[in-house]
Protein backbone atom coordinates (compact mmCIF):
# COMPACT_ATOMS: atom_id res chain seq x y z
CA UNK A 1 0.00 0.00 0.00
CA UNK A 2 0.72 3.78 -0.30
CA UNK A 3 -0.08 7.14 0.58
CA UNK A 4 -2.08 9.11 -1.75
CA UNK A 5 -2.94 12.85 -1.63
CA UNK A 6 -5.24 14.58 -4.45
CA UNK A 7 -4.38 18.29 -5.29
CA UNK A 8 -7.07 21.06 -5.19
CA UNK A 9 -7.90 24.49 -5.30
CA UNK A 10 -8.53 27.75 -7.62
CA UNK A 11 -6.88 28.58 -10.33
CA UNK A 12 -3.38 30.96 -9.92
CA UNK A 13 -3.18 29.88 -5.95
CA UNK A 14 -0.08 27.69 -7.26
CA UNK A 15 -1.02 24.64 -7.13
CA UNK A 16 1.28 23.68 -10.46
CA UNK A 17 3.80 25.47 -9.06
CA UNK A 18 3.83 23.19 -5.95
CA UNK A 19 3.57 20.00 -7.77
CA UNK A 20 6.34 20.86 -9.81
CA UNK A 21 8.48 21.75 -6.49
CA UNK A 22 6.93 18.52 -4.73
CA UNK A 23 7.65 16.01 -6.86
CA UNK A 24 10.69 17.50 -8.68
CA UNK A 25 9.68 17.03 -11.81
CA UNK A 26 8.82 19.52 -14.27
CA UNK A 27 5.32 18.02 -15.75
CA UNK A 28 3.01 20.44 -14.93
CA UNK A 29 2.91 23.28 -16.65
CA UNK A 30 3.06 26.49 -14.46
CA UNK A 31 1.49 29.91 -16.21
CA UNK A 32 0.27 33.06 -15.27
CA UNK A 33 -3.36 32.54 -16.45
CA UNK A 34 -6.17 30.49 -15.26
CA UNK A 35 -6.70 26.77 -16.70
CA UNK A 36 -3.01 26.24 -17.54
CA UNK A 37 -3.22 22.76 -15.96
CA UNK A 38 -5.29 21.31 -18.68
CA UNK A 39 -4.87 17.34 -17.76
CA UNK A 40 -4.54 15.45 -14.49
CA UNK A 41 -0.69 15.14 -13.56
CA UNK A 42 0.52 12.28 -11.14
CA UNK A 43 3.69 11.69 -9.94
CA UNK A 44 5.32 9.49 -7.36
CA UNK A 45 6.98 10.55 -5.18
CA UNK A 46 9.71 8.95 -2.33
CA UNK A 47 9.19 9.43 1.00
CA UNK A 48 11.83 11.12 2.66
CA UNK A 49 13.35 8.92 5.79
CA UNK A 50 17.00 9.50 6.89
CA UNK A 51 16.73 5.99 8.79
CA UNK A 52 16.95 3.86 5.48
CA UNK A 53 20.50 5.64 4.02
CA UNK A 54 21.67 4.25 7.60
CA UNK A 55 20.95 0.81 7.28
CA UNK A 56 21.75 0.77 4.33
CA UNK A 57 25.49 1.72 5.26
CA UNK A 58 24.96 -0.98 8.08
CA UNK A 59 24.06 -3.49 5.92
CA UNK A 60 25.87 -2.82 2.74
CA UNK A 61 22.89 -3.35 0.38
CA UNK A 62 22.99 -2.71 -3.41
CA UNK A 63 20.29 -0.65 -3.21
CA UNK A 64 17.53 1.63 -1.39
CA UNK A 65 13.97 1.27 -2.10
CA UNK A 66 11.90 4.68 -0.49
CA UNK A 67 8.01 4.20 0.59
CA UNK A 68 6.31 6.19 -2.69
CA UNK A 69 3.21 8.93 -2.44
CA UNK A 70 1.40 9.33 -5.26
CA UNK A 71 0.60 12.96 -6.05
CA UNK A 72 -2.29 13.66 -8.49
CA UNK A 73 -3.24 17.70 -9.69
CA UNK A 74 -6.28 18.25 -11.38
CA UNK A 75 -7.35 21.11 -13.55
CA UNK A 76 -8.35 24.53 -11.02
CA UNK A 77 -11.58 24.34 -10.01
CA UNK A 78 -14.20 27.53 -10.42
CA UNK A 79 -17.94 28.52 -8.91
CA UNK A 80 -20.10 26.56 -11.02
CA UNK A 81 -17.32 23.71 -11.91
CA UNK A 82 -20.24 21.59 -11.49
CA UNK A 83 -22.37 22.80 -13.90
CA UNK A 84 -19.56 22.91 -16.47
CA UNK A 85 -18.19 26.45 -15.83
CA UNK A 86 -14.29 26.73 -16.46
CA UNK A 87 -13.13 23.30 -17.54
CA UNK A 88 -16.05 21.54 -15.28
CA UNK A 89 -15.46 19.06 -12.80
CA UNK A 90 -14.79 16.19 -15.23
CA UNK A 91 -10.86 15.78 -13.40
CA UNK A 92 -12.43 14.69 -10.23
CA UNK A 93 -12.59 11.65 -10.66
CA UNK A 94 -9.24 11.35 -10.63
CA UNK A 95 -9.18 12.07 -7.02
CA UNK A 96 -11.63 9.79 -5.87
CA UNK A 97 -9.12 7.26 -4.89
CA UNK A 98 -6.94 9.88 -3.02
CA UNK A 99 -6.53 8.81 0.48
CA UNK A 100 -6.42 12.24 1.59
CA UNK A 101 -6.95 16.21 -0.20
CA UNK A 102 -4.23 18.83 -0.57
CA UNK A 103 -6.15 22.32 -0.55
CA UNK A 104 -3.75 24.53 -1.61
CA UNK A 105 -5.02 28.16 -0.60
CA UNK A 106 -3.94 31.24 -1.92
CA UNK A 107 -2.60 33.50 1.27
CA UNK A 108 -0.11 36.02 -0.52
CA UNK A 109 -0.38 39.00 -2.42
CA UNK A 110 0.99 39.80 -6.12
CA UNK A 111 -0.52 41.98 -8.03
CA UNK A 112 1.22 40.45 -11.15
CA UNK A 113 -0.27 36.78 -10.50
CA UNK A 114 -4.04 37.17 -11.55
CA UNK A 115 -6.76 35.81 -9.13
CA UNK A 116 -9.71 35.04 -10.96
CA UNK A 117 -12.02 36.45 -8.61
CA UNK A 118 -9.80 39.60 -8.39
CA UNK A 119 -9.01 39.97 -4.95
CA UNK A 120 -7.31 37.56 -2.15
CA UNK A 121 -9.51 36.07 0.07
CA UNK A 122 -8.62 32.70 1.34
CA UNK A 123 -11.80 31.50 3.44
CA UNK A 124 -13.97 32.59 0.10
CA UNK A 125 -11.85 30.65 -1.88
CA UNK A 126 -11.98 27.23 0.51
CA UNK A 127 -15.81 27.85 0.43
CA UNK A 128 -15.78 27.85 -3.67
CA UNK A 129 -14.18 24.81 -3.50
CA UNK A 130 -15.81 22.94 -0.55
CA UNK A 131 -19.29 23.85 -2.75
CA UNK A 132 -18.01 22.22 -5.63
CA UNK A 133 -16.97 19.22 -3.70
CA UNK A 134 -19.95 18.84 -2.22
CA UNK A 135 -22.04 19.18 -5.60
CA UNK A 136 -19.36 16.57 -6.88
CA UNK A 137 -20.55 14.11 -3.92
CA UNK A 138 -24.37 14.46 -4.34
CA UNK A 139 -24.28 13.71 -8.05
CA UNK A 140 -22.38 10.60 -7.11
CA UNK A 141 -24.96 9.65 -4.66
CA UNK A 142 -28.10 10.80 -6.76
CA UNK A 143 -26.75 8.76 -9.14
CA UNK A 144 -26.83 5.89 -6.94
CA UNK A 145 -29.88 6.46 -5.55
CA UNK A 146 -31.19 6.66 -8.78
CA UNK A 147 -30.18 3.25 -9.63
CA UNK A 148 -31.20 1.67 -6.45
CA UNK A 149 -34.68 3.02 -6.55
CA UNK A 150 -35.00 0.56 -9.82
CA UNK A 151 -33.37 -2.58 -7.35
CA UNK A 152 -35.74 -2.17 -3.96
CA UNK A 153 -38.58 -3.95 -4.95
CA UNK A 154 -36.59 -7.24 -6.05
CA UNK A 155 -34.11 -6.71 -3.31
CA UNK A 156 -35.52 -5.58 0.46
CA UNK A 157 -32.23 -5.84 1.39
CA UNK A 158 -31.10 -2.83 -0.25
CA UNK A 159 -33.82 -0.80 1.80
CA UNK A 160 -31.19 0.23 4.53
CA UNK A 161 -28.53 1.37 2.11
CA UNK A 162 -30.99 3.44 -0.15
CA UNK A 163 -32.70 5.30 3.40
CA UNK A 164 -28.66 5.58 4.04
CA UNK A 165 -28.27 7.03 0.60
CA UNK A 166 -31.46 10.09 1.04
CA UNK A 167 -29.96 11.15 4.28
CA UNK A 168 -26.86 11.68 2.57
CA UNK A 169 -27.98 13.69 0.01
CA UNK A 170 -30.53 15.99 2.17
CA UNK A 171 -27.05 16.57 4.01
CA UNK A 172 -25.25 17.28 1.17
CA UNK A 173 -28.05 19.53 -0.31
CA UNK A 174 -27.36 21.58 2.95
CA UNK A 175 -24.33 22.71 1.71
CA UNK A 176 -22.53 19.50 4.81
CA UNK A 177 -19.13 17.63 3.63
CA UNK A 178 -19.96 13.58 3.86
CA UNK A 179 -17.35 13.16 6.78
CA UNK A 180 -19.64 15.39 9.16
CA UNK A 181 -22.80 13.12 8.59
CA UNK A 182 -22.42 10.75 11.59
CA UNK A 183 -24.11 7.47 9.81
CA UNK A 184 -21.44 7.22 7.43
CA UNK A 185 -19.11 6.41 9.99
CA UNK A 186 -20.99 2.73 10.71
CA UNK A 187 -20.75 -0.39 9.12
CA UNK A 188 -23.06 0.31 6.49
CA UNK A 189 -21.64 4.16 6.16
CA UNK A 190 -18.25 2.06 5.48
CA UNK A 191 -19.52 0.13 2.63
CA UNK A 192 -21.48 3.43 1.09
CA UNK A 193 -18.31 5.22 1.27
CA UNK A 194 -16.18 2.68 -0.85
CA UNK A 195 -19.05 2.35 -3.17
CA UNK A 196 -18.80 6.30 -4.21
CA UNK A 197 -15.83 7.25 -3.05
CA UNK A 198 -16.69 10.49 -1.20
CA UNK A 199 -14.15 12.91 -2.03
CA UNK A 200 -15.42 15.37 1.32
CA UNK A 201 -15.11 12.25 3.45
CA UNK A 202 -11.56 12.26 2.94
CA UNK A 203 -9.32 13.62 5.64
CA UNK A 204 -7.72 17.86 4.37
CA UNK A 205 -4.88 19.33 4.57
CA UNK A 206 -4.80 23.04 4.11
CA UNK A 207 -1.79 23.80 1.83
CA UNK A 208 -1.47 27.79 2.86
CA UNK A 209 0.60 29.07 -0.07
CA UNK A 210 2.52 32.19 1.49
CA UNK A 211 5.25 34.65 0.02
CA UNK A 212 9.09 34.18 2.14
CA UNK A 213 7.93 36.89 4.49
CA UNK A 214 5.25 34.65 5.77
CA UNK A 215 7.09 31.20 6.27
CA UNK A 216 8.48 33.18 9.77
CA UNK A 217 5.59 34.78 11.07
CA UNK A 218 1.56 34.30 10.33
CA UNK A 219 -0.07 36.42 8.15
CA UNK A 220 -3.67 37.27 8.61
CA UNK A 221 -4.59 35.30 5.70
CA UNK A 222 -2.93 32.10 7.69
CA UNK A 223 -4.79 32.88 10.99
CA UNK A 224 -7.94 32.95 9.20
CA UNK A 225 -7.27 29.27 7.69
CA UNK A 226 -5.58 27.98 10.64
CA UNK A 227 -8.74 29.02 12.47
CA UNK A 228 -11.14 27.57 9.94
CA UNK A 229 -8.59 24.34 9.74
CA UNK A 230 -8.66 23.92 13.61
CA UNK A 231 -12.47 24.46 13.47
CA UNK A 232 -13.10 21.80 11.23
CA UNK A 233 -10.40 19.44 12.40
CA UNK A 234 -8.50 19.56 9.34
CA UNK A 235 -4.66 20.18 9.37
CA UNK A 236 -3.00 23.52 7.74
CA UNK A 237 0.21 23.69 6.64
CA UNK A 238 2.82 26.63 5.34
CA UNK A 239 3.79 26.27 1.99
CA UNK A 240 5.67 28.66 -0.40
CA UNK A 241 5.74 26.95 -3.60
CA UNK A 242 8.65 29.52 -4.83
CA UNK A 243 10.97 28.60 -2.11
CA UNK A 244 10.13 24.70 -2.89
CA UNK A 245 10.91 25.43 -6.39
CA UNK A 246 14.04 26.81 -5.22
CA UNK A 247 15.33 23.77 -3.09
CA UNK A 248 14.82 21.50 -6.40
CA UNK A 249 18.73 20.29 -6.79
CA UNK A 250 19.86 21.59 -3.59
CA UNK A 251 21.53 18.77 -1.50
CA UNK A 252 20.66 17.72 1.80
CA UNK A 253 22.71 20.12 3.78
CA UNK A 254 22.18 23.45 1.05
CA UNK A 255 18.42 22.78 1.34
CA UNK A 256 18.53 22.39 5.23
CA UNK A 257 20.35 25.84 5.57
CA UNK A 258 18.76 27.43 2.98
CA UNK A 259 15.14 26.76 4.81
CA UNK A 260 17.10 28.17 8.08
CA UNK A 261 17.65 31.48 6.03
CA UNK A 262 13.77 31.59 6.29
CA UNK A 263 13.39 30.64 10.20
CA UNK A 264 11.85 27.10 8.80
CA UNK A 265 13.31 23.71 9.21
CA UNK A 266 11.20 21.49 7.19
CA UNK A 267 10.31 21.83 3.99
CA UNK A 268 6.45 21.71 1.96
CA UNK A 269 7.01 18.54 0.94
CA UNK A 270 8.08 16.56 4.29
CA UNK A 271 5.29 18.29 5.51
CA UNK A 272 2.81 17.51 3.35
CA UNK A 273 3.76 13.82 3.67
CA UNK A 274 4.69 13.47 7.28
CA UNK A 275 1.20 15.07 7.84
CA UNK A 276 -0.36 12.73 5.30
CA UNK A 277 0.75 9.84 7.57
CA UNK A 278 -0.07 11.25 10.91
CA UNK A 279 -3.63 12.01 9.62
CA UNK A 280 -3.77 8.23 7.76
CA UNK A 281 -2.13 6.15 10.87
CA UNK A 282 0.55 5.30 8.26
CA UNK A 283 3.85 4.33 9.87
CA UNK A 284 6.91 2.25 8.02
CA UNK A 285 8.49 -0.74 8.72
CA UNK A 286 12.01 -1.83 6.80
CA UNK A 287 13.67 -5.11 5.07
CA UNK A 288 17.17 -5.21 5.00
CA UNK A 289 19.59 -7.65 3.01
CA UNK A 290 22.95 -7.79 0.93
CA UNK A 291 20.18 -6.84 -2.37
CA UNK A 292 18.23 -3.87 -1.43
CA UNK A 293 16.83 -1.78 1.90
CA UNK A 294 13.28 -1.30 1.05
CA UNK A 295 10.71 0.25 3.20
CA UNK A 296 7.23 -0.60 3.40
CA UNK A 297 4.09 1.15 4.00
CA UNK A 298 0.97 0.38 6.75
CA UNK A 299 -1.20 1.21 8.57
CA UNK A 300 -0.31 1.37 12.35
CA UNK A 301 -1.64 -1.30 14.42
CA UNK A 302 -1.43 -3.73 11.69
CA UNK A 303 -0.08 -7.82 12.63
CA UNK A 304 2.92 -8.88 11.36
CA UNK A 305 0.58 -11.28 8.25
CA UNK A 306 -0.84 -7.85 7.27
CA UNK A 307 2.77 -6.14 6.82
CA UNK A 308 3.82 -9.41 4.74
CA UNK A 309 0.69 -8.95 2.81
CA UNK A 310 2.01 -5.65 1.71
CA UNK A 311 5.38 -7.50 0.42
CA UNK A 312 3.37 -10.22 -1.68
CA UNK A 313 -0.50 -12.21 -0.97
CA UNK A 314 1.88 -15.68 -0.68
CA UNK A 315 3.52 -13.59 2.52
CA UNK A 316 0.55 -13.10 4.24
CA UNK A 317 -1.00 -16.89 3.26
CA UNK A 318 1.75 -18.67 4.07
CA UNK A 319 3.07 -16.62 7.38
CA UNK A 320 5.05 -18.62 9.58
CA UNK A 321 6.48 -16.03 11.76
CA UNK A 322 8.77 -13.19 11.97
CA UNK A 323 11.75 -11.97 13.20
CA UNK A 324 12.18 -8.62 14.14
CA UNK A 325 14.72 -5.69 15.07
CA UNK A 326 13.73 -2.12 16.08
CA UNK A 327 15.79 0.25 14.21
CA UNK A 328 17.44 2.04 17.37
CA UNK A 329 18.85 -1.90 18.34
CA UNK A 330 19.52 -2.63 15.08
CA UNK A 331 21.61 1.23 14.64
CA UNK A 332 22.87 0.19 18.69
CA UNK A 333 24.57 -3.38 17.47
CA UNK A 334 25.24 -2.62 13.78
CA UNK A 335 24.07 -5.77 12.17
CA UNK A 336 21.91 -8.56 12.28
CA UNK A 337 24.42 -11.39 13.59
CA UNK A 338 25.17 -8.71 16.35
CA UNK A 339 21.63 -8.25 16.77
CA UNK A 340 20.71 -11.81 17.71
CA UNK A 341 23.68 -12.13 19.80
CA UNK A 342 22.91 -9.42 22.15
CA UNK A 343 19.59 -11.25 22.23
CA UNK A 344 17.93 -8.19 20.71
CA UNK A 345 16.39 -10.04 17.70
CA UNK A 346 12.76 -11.11 18.38
CA UNK A 347 10.60 -14.07 16.89
CA UNK A 348 7.17 -12.87 16.69
CA UNK A 349 4.18 -14.55 15.47
CA UNK A 350 0.51 -13.69 13.80
CA UNK A 351 -0.43 -11.70 16.75
CA UNK A 352 2.59 -8.98 17.02
CA UNK A 353 1.58 -5.63 15.80
CA UNK A 354 4.17 -3.87 14.08
CA UNK A 355 6.28 -0.98 15.07
CA UNK A 356 7.71 2.14 12.85
CA UNK A 357 10.52 1.33 11.96
CA UNK A 358 10.60 -2.39 13.03
CA UNK A 359 13.29 -4.06 10.54
CA UNK A 360 11.85 -7.14 9.80
CA UNK A 361 12.46 -10.68 7.85
CA UNK A 362 9.23 -13.08 7.21
CA UNK A 363 9.49 -16.71 7.40
CA UNK A 364 6.28 -17.88 5.06
CA UNK A 365 5.47 -21.32 3.69
CA UNK A 366 3.47 -21.81 0.73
Amino acid sequence: MGLSIGIVGLPNVGKSTLFNALTKAQNAESANYPFCTIEPNKAVVPVPDSRLQTLLELVGSQKLIQATVDFIDIAGLVKGASKGEGLGNQFLANIREADAILHVVRCFENDDIVHVDGSIDPIRDIEVIDTELILADLQAAERKAERLSKQLKGDKKLIPVYELLQKLIAHLNAGQPASALAELHSDLGHELRKDLLLITFKPVIFGMNVDEDALAEDSDYVLQVRALAASRGARAIKISARIEEELVGLSPDEAQEFLASYGVSESGLNAVIRTGYDMLGLCSFFTAGPKEIHAWTICQGWKAPQGAGVIHSDFERGFIRAEVIAYDDYVTHGSEAKCRAAGVLRVEGKEYVLKDGDVVHFLFNV
